[in-house]
């Protein structure tokens, strides 16, 4: 039985909380967040702390806390000698107070409040200052998923600059196609299988395959005409900017 306790409340949190819940080899022991909120509907009242002295032992402390708060709360910790790791993607493992054994235990996947996740599909990038705390976190990765990679803390940094350009920009186009449908009364909805296509396609080839679109085209008609229906400046500009982008890296020019 590998004993955890997860600090912080927020989405991560109560994923990996509902991920742990059901599992045999897995007990979270405590859960601590300033609020003292629970992090799922079932959880015991006693379980849920606020102050940092009321922490239990454990053999692993995940801190799911935003990037700015990790090295505070490491920092807090009164104890040494633990094992303590983050959930971030882009800060290093030696943010982390060397007061206790550092690692990371990070899921790459994007985290909505209610929106179920599975875990069995999403990889883990774990990292620990040595071989034993390592297989730790390789033990209790695989309760929840057989993704798992030992990745250093360079190479995840590496993984979030990607995944921000994969989700966080690509939603936000989402957004931005979503409004312009609004905008002229077009249902959103009929993108919906183009979205998937897309996602799927570069599961099965090279993105730089699956381009398609006027910019590669180089069709100059085509994109005068969506700049004419674009009415917004800002997305006028994305569309150019995003444009040009395509037509360089292809070798087209606007």
């Amino acid at each position: 039985m590998i004993r955890v306790i997860i600090l912080g409340a927020g989405n991560v949190a109560k994923h990996l909380y509902t991920a742990f819940y059901n599992q045999k080899s897995v007990e979270v022991v405590q859960c601590y967040n300033r609020k003292g909120l629970p992090l799922h509907p079932d959880q015991k009242e006693n379980t849920i702390i606020q102050d940092f002295s009321a922490l239990q032992e454990a053999d692993i402390y995940i801190l799911a806390v935003s990037d700015d708060a990790i090295e505070e709360v490491s920092n807090l910790l009164p104890f040494t000698n633990k094992l303590i790791v983050h959930t971030s993607g882009s800060v290093p493992m030696n943010a982390l107070a060397n007061t206790n054994k550092r690692g990371v235990f990070y899921p790459l996947q994007t985290f909505s409040k209610d929106k179920t996740v599975d875990f069995s599909t999403i990889p883990f990038c774990l990292e620990a200052e040595n071989e034993t705390d390592l297989m730790l976190l390789k033990e209790l990765s695989t309760t929840l998923s057989n993704k798992v990679y030992e990745i250093s803390s360079e190479q995840r940094n590496i993984l979030h600059v990607s995944a921000v350009f994969v989700n966080n920009f690509t939603n936000y186009l989402f957004s931005t196609a979503n409004d312009i449908c609004n905008e002229h009364d077009v249902p959103f909805e009929i993108l919906h299988p183009l979205i998937l296509e897309t996602a799927q396609k570069i599961t099965k080839m090279n993105p730089d395959l699956a381009q398609t679109g006027p910019g590669i085209r180089n069709d100059s008609k085509t994109i005068n005409r969506h700049l004419k229906i674009i009415t917004d400046t800002t997305q006028q500009e994305l569309y150019k900017t995003l444009t040009k982008a395509i037509q360089s890296k292809y070798g087209k020019k606007l």
